[in-house]
Parts: C-alpha cells; structure tokens; sequence
C-alpha cells in the first residue's frame, strides 16, 4: 500500500543515503588498511645499471662490467690539500705514514693504490683506497675513512673522500629523512591554504585527511606495482609521486566541494546535492585524471629508466587520488551535513556570492575588449618566451647538488690538481686479442690523458681512460665522441662522462617522443569531452604558451639569480607533462562549466557566468597545486627545485592569466565559432 505522505518516503531515503555513506568509508577504510598491512615500501636497492639509459653504448658497458669479479669495487679517493699551496715535506711524511692505514680500511684490507701519489705541481696527493659498492656499511665504511684521513691534521692541510663510494654515500645522505621532511611541509602548505580557502575551521580537515590517506595508499601499491611489474623507484620518483597525490586530490576536492556547497544553496536534501555535484563535476574531474594517467603513461615510451619509472608511479598515484575524491570524499562530506562548512554555511536560497564577485567583473572586463586583452597577454607571455634565449640542458653529477657534499667538494680539489678524468675514468671494453692495439690507439686520441689496462672478464678487457677534460664539460664529452670514432667498432666506450653524453642524448630523442605524445593525448581527450574541434586546438595551444612563458621565465632566473649552469636532462620532459597535463585541469574545468552553461544562453555570456563561478575554485587550485610544487624546493637536488619552479610558476601564470584572461577573451572573441562543429544548445535542444 502507498503512502501519500511524502515524509516517510523522505526520511527513508535519507536513512538510506546516510547508510551508503557509513559503509562507502567503512568499505575504503578496510580496504586501506589491508594495503597499509601489505604493501611493501617501494625503495628498493637498484643496480648499477638501472637508472641508465636502455640500448646506449654506455649501458651496455655497464652491464658487460657487472661479469668481472671486481666489478662491485670501487676505490674511494682520499685528497690531501691546502687549498693550492704547495705540499710540505712534512704533509707528504704524514700522507706517506698514513697510507697503510687508509688501506687497511678497504676491500681485503690492502690496496695497490695504498702508496700515495703526489700531483706534479706538489699541490695535492692522493690515497686509492677499493670499497664494495652497495654494500650496507659502506656509509660506515666511508665515514671511517674520512675520520681516520683527517685525524690529527696539522693547521691548513685539509683531507677530503670523494670517488664513486663517497658520491653513493653522500647522495643517499641527501635523501635520509628527506620524503618525511617533503611530506610534512606538503601536508602543512596544503592544510594552510585549506584553511585560508574554506575560512572554516574544520571543512579544511576533510579533503586533507581524504588526500594524505590517498597519498599514504598510493605508497604501498606502488610497492606493490613495483614488484609485479619490475620497474625501479627511488626516493626522489617517490617524493614526486606525493607532490602529485595532493596537488591533483586537492584539486579535485576544491572543485567537488565547490559544485556541491553552490547545490546546497538549492536543494535542501545534502545527498541529492552531493549527487548533482557528482554528476555535474564528476565528468570533469574524470577527464583531467584520464588525461593526466594517459600523459605520465605515455613516458613508457621513454628510454630513461627514472623518466619510465615516474610515469608509472605517477599514473597510479593520480588513479588513486581520483579514487579517493570521487568515493571517499563525497561519503565524509555528507555524513556531518551543512555544519561541516561554519561558519559560511551555505543556505536553500542564499544568493551566489560568486555571480556578483571579482572573477564575474574580471568576466565581465575580459570578454568586453577581447582583442586589446589578448595582445596585452600576448606581450606578456612574449616578454616572458625571450627568457629561453642560451637554454642549455646537460647538469653533470657535482652540479646535482644545492649544497655541496664532500664528495663533489673533493673532486674539484682533485680536478685542480691531478688530471680532470683521474677520479672517474673513462672506460673501454674490448675483446682481449685486442686489447693492446685498442689501449695504444686510445693513448692517441685528441684529450686523453692516460692510459691503463686492467682486468679481463669473459674475453674482454677493460681499459681505463683519463681524460684531460673536466666531467660533464663539452670538452669531454668531444672526447668520448672521438673515442668511439676513432676505435675499433668492437671497442665500447663507457664510464661517467660517456654516460653522462648517453643520457642528454637520450633525453633529446624521449622529448622528441613523448612531446608529441602528450598532446595528442591531450587534443584528445578535449576534442572527446567537448566535441569541438576549435576548442580544443584553442585550449592546446594556451597550454603550450603557457609552458613556454614558464621555461623563460625560470631559465632566465635560474641563470642570472640561482647561477645554474643548465637545467638537468630530464627537467624539460617532466616541466611539459606536469604543466601540459595539469594544466589542462583548469581549462576542463573552465571549458566544460562554459558548455554546459552555452546551453541555455550565447557563448559569451556562458563564458562570462563559467568564469563567475568557477573563477574562485580554479585560482585556489591553481595557488595550491603551485605551492605544492615549489615544496619540492626544500630538498637540495637541483633537478627537483628546477621542476618545483618552472611548474610552480607556470601554474601561478596559467591560472592567474591564461586560464582566467587569455581563454575567456579568445572565446569572446569566437563566438559560436569556438563550439564548432556541434554548437551546446544544439545539444540541450536534442536532449529536451
């Protein structure tokens, strides 16, 4: 029998509704927990060859090496100097004296290298003293070996480790605490900006905790991934992978929250409200997330191992993210109703803030001089496009580093002193009936210093080659050019400097790849969700200026403030696809609210309202997702700040100008043309 009365049915509905959220959380919350329970962590120990380039000359050197016996050996050199003053006799009685015990220190507890060897300039000497690599106490093997260098020094004469076990120990030191250091200020920025957003002092607490939940899962399955798909991940793909989780998460909750607390100024039912925002934002969010996932996939495709690796944490942590804003959010926002959002609790009836607004006026303004707009941004973003004049990219491993750790430290003194390449010798393998000839041949070559065989290993020998130019320098990488031209072709060239070549190199062809990939990947997905083709290619090619401006901009200060030389190989790759690939979150955002408000009335005015009420979102979005980025700079690795900036600045300026200005005048000044071929109230006609 049916009721007429409408209230039992309501309060059914609602019991209904408020249940479906309990058991969503509970659901989620299980589910967590069996991945915190687990999941392993991701960081795993990774190979000597596992974050090199796949197929280059170099690699293959480097695998060919792992057959030899001592190929986990290394020798960590220790540097005596007084900062270019000559060596006493004295220094070198007490260098000479200390030399066993230095020796005593390493691999089998002696060394050929034990006797010390003193520059021809009696600046300098050096002590060889072999470590295993990867070793679990080499941090305590290395650290040994620095205190018993420097024990009892007299004043001026300074002891330094460097070489491979000191770049390896020093580099793992920069990264010891720094994920929870990143963590915690993410987490800090992102609640602060919460909080200055919702100006309310509990709404902040939900999207935060959703998100650092997400964050937290994504963790254990990418231990998980890791493990069923063999990709590499180190603490900085780690670290990134974070970023991503709340910078995307909290931009999907900014924009759910939003729909959903403008419905509740017109449906007295919370669920029914959060059910419009989930139908009205849903597609939105889904299409940014797509769009993301899709572009980090699409570095599959690239040949560096961290690039590759990257792409796959990143994708999971973004479907992740998504996960947890589209179905744990929603259930934790209804469950306290509107109280959640005091003391700005929104009303059935309330007027919108947001018609009448700041962003409503910028709409107004912007799409009423289209044209003077756009060539005021044109000149901006030209002015900002000059800044990439002398782009150089190429970073060699001591210009990894904010601060220099002895390890790099050490090696300048060792560069100043003995040959550049002495430290990191260049190496040849070549098959053992050739090894003399190829060895002499070597000794001739324009830029090599020295020459010297060594072991043999399943019929090739290694040769090592002291070049007379400094790692990383143009100088030396000519020489690793010369050397594979002018050896035999079954001699392979390998070693730092001809890795650190490989890798720029492969860097080039991975852009020249992925590039492309991305936005097509992009124009996709806008031509699918918009079907036009007019506003999709409009919204790509802001996208890309906006990448150029930021690129300028963060070149010429990194340059002319920061005093880095370049930016590392692969910045340029990253910048696009976080830039292009979030970026494009806002002009989905912007474009799809425009649609569906096109529907009832002409497209400037659609713009015009979108940008009303979507303004305020996007730019706390884009505040956001831009701070979170800049957090990367608390860690002291050069290639992560360089990121941190030019995605930082480049979402500020997307956001502030592109998104907000330069978008809504070009569709101005379209018109209906902007929609082509299939105009949106062609659409909602169809739909009545």
């Amino acid at each position: 029998m049916r009721t007429s009365d409408p209230r039992p049915r309501r309060r059914i509905l609602t019991v209904r509704s408020t249940a479906t959220s309990w058991l969503t959380v509970a659901v989620v919350l299980v589910l967590s927990g069996l991945a915190f329970a687990l999941g392993p962590s991701p960081d795993k120990p990774q190979g000597a060859t596992a974050t090199l380039p796949d197929g280059v000359e170099s690699t293959q050197v480097a695998q060919l090496q792992e057959s030899f016996p001592t190929s986990d050996v290394a020798p960590a050199i220790v540097v005596y100097d007084r900062r270019g003053e000559p060596l006493s006799a004295a220094d070198l009685q007490l260098i000479g004296a200390r030399g066993p015990e230095l020796a005593g220190l390493g691999v089998g507890g002696q060394g050929a290298g034990a006797a010390p060897v003193t520059s021809e300039d009696g600046t300098a000497a050096l002590v060889a003293v072999p470590l295993r690599l990867g070793d679990p106490d080499l941090a305590d093997r290395v650290g040994d070996l620095r205190e018993a260098a420097r024990a009892d020094l007299p004043d001026g004469l300074r002891a330094q480790v460097t070489g491979g076990p000191a770049y390896e120990v020093d580099l793992s030191a920069v990264f010891d605490g720094a994920n929870g250091t990143l963590l915690i200020t993410t987490a800090l920025v992102v609640a602060v900006l919460l909080l200055l957003t919702y100006r309310s002092p509990v709404l902040w607490l939900v999207p935060l905790g959703v998100v650092g939940l997400a964050d937290q899962v994504s963790i254990r399955l990418l231990g998980v991934a890791t493990d069923l798909f063999g990709f590499s991940v180190d603490e900085a793909i780690s670290g990134i992978t974070s970023v991503l989780v709340f910078g995307a998460g909290t931009n999907y909750a900014l924009l759910l929250i939003a729909r959903y607390r403008e419905n509740l100024r017109h449906d007295e039912d919370r669920h029914a409200a959060m059910d419009g925002a989930l139908r009205q934002a849903g597609p939105a969010v889904l299409a940014s997330s797509g769009t993301v996932v899709l572009a980090l996939l699409s570095l599959s495709f690239a040949d560096d191992p961290f690039i590759r690796g990257l792409g796959y944490a990143g994708a999971l942590g973004i479907a992740t993210a998504v996960s947890f804003a589209l179905v744990l959010l929603p259930a934790v926002l209804v469950l306290p109703g509107r109280g959640l959002f005091w003391p700005f609790v929104p009303r059935v009836g309330q007027a919108d803030p947001t018609l009448s607004g700041v962003w409503a006026r910028v709409g107004t303004a912007v799409t009423g001089r289209p044209v003077q707009t756009l060539v005021g941004s044109a000149l901006v973003l030209g002015v900002l496009v000059l800044g990439l004049t002398g782009l150089k990219v190429g970073l060699s491993q001591d210009q990894q580093f904010r601060e220099k750790p002895e390890a790099v430290t050490g090696q300048a003194a060792l560069a100043a002193a003995f040959p550049a390449g002495a430290a990191e010798p260049t190496v040849v393998l070549a098959p053992d009936a050739s090894a003399a000839e190829v060895a002499d041949a070597a000794a001739r070559v324009e830029g090599v210093d020295g020459v010297t065989t060594g072991a043999s290993s399943d019929g090739r020998t290694e040769i090592d080659v002291v070049l007379a130019a400094s790692r990383g320098t143009s100088a030396a990488y000519d020489t690793v050019d010369r050397l594979r031209a002018e050896l035999p072709p079954d001699a392979l060239v390998g070693g730092a400097d001809a890795e650190d070549l490989d890798a720029a190199r492969s860097a080039a062809r991975d852009r020249r790849v992925v590039v492309p990939l991305v936005l097509a990947i992009v124009l996709l997905v806008l031509l699918v969700l918009l079907r036009s083709v007019v506003a999709a290619v409009v919204l790509v090619a802001t996208v890309v200026a906006t990448f150029a401006a930021s690129l300028g901009a963060s070149w010429w200060a990194f340059r002319h403030v920061l005093d880095y030389p370049a930016l590392d190989v692969g910045v340029p790759i990253l910048a696009f696809l976080f830039l292009v690939a979030l970026g494009v979150d806002y002009n989905i955002f912007l474009s799809t609210r425009a649609r569906e408000e096109a529907r009832e009335r002409p497209t400037v005015e659609a713009i015009r309202s979108a940008l009303a009420v979507t303004g305020g979102v996007i730019t706390s979005a884009g505040i956001l997702l831009a701070a979170v980025f800049t957090v990367l700079g608390v860690l002291p690795v050069v290639t992560l700040t360089q990121i941190g900036v030019i995605v930082g600045f480049g979402v500020l300026l997307d956001t502030l100008l592109v998104r907000s200005v330069v978008v809504p005048a070009l569709v101005a000044l379209l018109g209906e043309r902007f929609w082509w071929p299939v105009q949106p109230r062609r659409d909602g006609q169809r739909s009545t």
